[in-house]
């Protein structure tokens, strides 16, 4: 399950808009998936050692392609009715930089040659809809992974992912309502605040010493 919303989570973090996404709803996900391996081309390991710079890629690309709102809207569910404005604002740029952070690493896994994006049978007329994908695992099985996307003005904008039945959204809401139930909404606003915090403390942190300063150490001993 891991490496497959890693690669679901790889294809939402390129989601283009503008022309291209008004013409349709499979056209988003297959240009995406060629876009991540142009953008990912000789620099996975530059990325890999640079957070800061990955963090940065991928806010760039998905910051304007994900509906934040409504999918904050949609985890939170009926918290949601009775947060406040403040609340709410602070829910979506933080539960944003989770899924920002939870999933940049995954990013460096892509593998373009594993997904294949299946023939569209929605209705692109429609306020949502949903592109279906087959996912390649590393033992050969197959696994079928949905994009849920709204219709934004000409733009179609992903909200959730589907990987066997199963809604990463759904989940989340779960998992976030048991939460809230124990605590409050402040209280996991608060902790999924402090989590960016700490990641953003991590980034700035000094890179450790070389081998070969190491090696240099060792020679003055």
């Amino acid at each position: 399950m891991k490496t497959i919303l890693i690669t679901a989570a790889a294809v939402l973090a390129t989601l283009p808009v503008g022309l291209a996404a008004a013409k349709s709803p499979n056209f988003v996900i297959e240009e995406a998936v060629t876009m991540l391996a142009e953008g990912l081309d000789g620099r996975k390991d530059q990325l890999a050692e640079d957070r800061e710079a990955l963090y940065a890629l991928i806010d760039d690309i998905l910051l304007p392609r994900f509906d934040r709102r409504f999918a904050a809207q949609l985890v939170l569910a009926r918290h949601w009715r009775t947060a406040s404005e403040d609340q709410q604002r602070r829910f979506i740029d933080a539960f944003y930089s989770s899924l920002l952070q939870r999933y940049a690493d995954g990013i460096l896994e892509f593998e373009e040659d594993r997904i294949e994006v299946l023939d569209y049978r929605g209705d692109p007329s429609k306020k949502t809809t949903a592109v279906r994908t087959i996912v390649r695992l590393d033992d050969g099985s197959r696994v079928p992974v949905n994009y849920d996307l709204v219709k934004r003005g000409e733009d179609w904008k992903i909200f959730n992912v589907t990987i066997e039945g199963v809604s990463y959204m759904k989940n989340y809401r779960a998992e976030l309502d048991a939460e809230i139930r124990a605590s409050s909404l402040d209280a996991v606003i608060r902790r999924l605040e402090s989590e960016a915090v700490e990641a953003e403390s991590e980034q700035s942190e000094p890179a450790p010493a070389s081998a070969a300063s190491d090696e240099h150490a060792a020679d003055d001993e």
